[in-house]
This record gives structure tokens, C-alpha cells and sequence, in this order.
């Protein structure tokens, strides 16, 4: 089973786009975990985590982020802007599935 983590500033916007994630997830039968925190928080939440996947607006925190995922073997990057801004649940999931092999 996958854990995906979305990151944002307060870990507020990027909830409706798990949403749409879980249930572009259902459609294809993928059983996953999908839940989004603010960057503050991404630490005490990678327990089990498969991806960490970063919104757009937090892009500039990535070198960061991605030294953290790293020391623990996880894949991380920043969900496209136009997937983001459109809230495309399948876009976003078919991404995630893409970087997480």
C-alpha cells in the first residue's frame, strides 16, 4: 500500500486535493493512504510514508524537503502548477504513481 504525503504551507489547501486524490485512487481500485500536512509537521508524519509530494507554492522549500526525504529513502517532488490549480485529483495520483516506482 502507498502513503503519499502533500505538503503545503499550512497543510489547508492541498486538503481538497486529497480528496479528489482518494477518489481518483478508488476508480482504479489503488489502495493507498493519502493525507496532506504543513511543512512544520512533514518530519513527525514520513512514518511509513512512500512519497512526499510538495505544493507548488512551498516549490522554493524543495532542497530542503528533499534532504529530509532522502536520509530516510523517500521520493520526493513539487505537484505541477496546472494539476495544483485545477485541483486534477488523476493528474496529480497518475504523477505520484509515475515518481514512486
Amino acid at each position: 500500500m502507498k502513503k503519499i504525503v502533500l505538503c503545503c504551507m499550512a497543510g489547508m489547501s492541498t486538503s481538497m486535493l486529497v480528496s479528489k486524490m482518494k477518489k481518483a485512487a478508488e476508480d482504479i481500485n489503488l489502495e493507498c493512504e493519502i493525507k496532506a500536512v504543513s511543512a512544520d509537521q512533514l518530519k513527525s508524519n514520513l512514518d511509513g510514508t512512500t512519497l512526499v509530494l510538495l505544493g507548488p507554492q512551498i516549490k522554493y522549500k524543495l532542497p530542503e524537503i528533499k534532504k529530509i526525504c532522502d536520509e530516510v529513502n523517500i521520493p520526493c517532488d513539487v505537484i505541477n502548477m496546472m494539476d495544483y490549480g485545477s485541483m486534477n485529483g488523476k493528474k496529480v495520483l497518475d504523477f505520484a504513481i509515475k515518481i514512486s516506482k
